[in-house]
């Protein structure tokens, strides 16, 4: 069975992040033969990426800290990405990129695909995201979906239908983006399997 883990991007108290991780956990649960995660850094306190040796180093010992032992190891047990994130002055959250930046060979040759939001749709966030998958050995996925900045205003004035709406104008986009985020996880996970 395949594992996706959607990855909820933001912490924040009154961010929108929940809506369309879920909105997209509940696409891909449709999918047979997955085994749907959803991980919420919210969950994982994950300190300040302040390790003495780098996560890609040969040899690199077990985490001290916890919270970045049980990170590790859902992103070693995950077998493709779906990544929700936010767009912050052009760019991802903060937090998320120390999420990425923590880990390193649990990454490598698995695809990742992007939900975000804000101007543009977030496709900025999206697009520094994909040159950092590319360092991590990731293959991005180029169908993305992008939510239109009006559904976050909408959640600030708590106008959940709008937000539905939004959300759901993207159903067809999010299939796409699914279609490609398996066919890459089949083809990967075929390659790791033969050259383990």
């Amino acid at each position: 069975m395949t594992t996706v883990s959607v990855i909820v991007g933001s912490i924040r108290d009154s961010r929108f992040s929940s809506a369309p991780a879920n909105w997209i956990k509940h696409h891909l649960e449709q999918r047979e033969g997955l085994n749907v995660r959803l991980l919420d850094l919210r969950d994982f306190d994950l300190p300040f990426f302040d390790s003495a040796m780098l996560p890609g180093f040969p040899g690199r010992p077990a985490y001290e800290n916890e919270n970045v032992r049980r990170w590790t190891e859902q992103i070693a047990t995950t077998d493709a990405f779906v990544v929700a994130t936010a767009e912050y002055n052009f760019g991802p959250p903060a937090v998320l990129k120390n999420a990425l930046d923590w880990v390193y060979p649990e990454w490598n040759r698995k695809p990742i695909g992007f939900v975000s939001w804000g101007s543009v749709g977030g496709a900025r966030a999206v697009q520094q995201l994909r040159e950092i998958a590319t360092e991590l050995q990731m293959a991005s996925i180029r169908t993305a979906v992008h939510i239109p900045v009006g559904a976050i205003y909408a959640h600030f004035q708590g106008k959940t239908d709008e937000i539905e709406a939004a959300l759901q104008a993207q159903n067809d986009q999010a299939g796409r983006m699914i279609d490609d985020l398996l066919w890459w996880s089949d083809a990967l996970q075929t390659a790791r399997n033969t050259t383990a």
